[in-house]
């Protein structure tokens, strides 16, 4: 199974303003895309997990916090299993992509922050890869 890899980006500034960029993204794969708005910073958006499709997440303002699990199991994942945690901010200019396999859980760390996640299917496969347990399913998420 592939790793979970970051994709650096930047952000060139000028007496026009800025761009922010992530240049090194290959958006090949790119089916559509959505933006994430939690209603507040004390929701918590998950566990939801894709075995086909993968993800690429960036954060577009604030920040937010991601848990991630690779699933072992697709019928009855380990409750046990190692949560890699990892913070994505709007300042860091770079893109989280976690591929097929994994599990998510997001919370916003402070108000309006937004997240984009490019998906590489359809929204007509989607109903067919997408699995959810309950937020205390995994029992090392704190």
């Amino acid at each position: 199974m592939k790793d979970i890899q970051t994709i650096q980006g930047g952000v060139a500034k000028d007496h026009r303003g800025q761009i922010r960029f992530v240049n090194d993204f290959d958006m090949t794969a790119v089916k559509r895309f959505y933006i994430i708005e939690n209603a507040d910073s004390e929701l918590v958006r998950g566990w939801r997990a894709h075995s086909i499709e993968q993800r690429w997440f960036y954060v577009l303002s604030g920040s937010f916090h991601i848990d991630l699990v690779q699933i072992d199991n697709w019928e009855k994942p380990s409750p046990d299993l190692a949560i890699e945690k990892r913070t994505l901010r709007a300042d860091s200019q770079e893109i989280l992509h976690v591929p097929a396999g994994y599990g998510t859980a997001f919370q916003a760390l402070e108000p309006n922050s937004q997240l984009l996640v490019f998906a590489d299917h359809g929204i007509d496969h989607a109903p067919m890869d997408d699995v959810t347990w309950d937020l205390g399913y995994f029992r090392n998420r704190k």
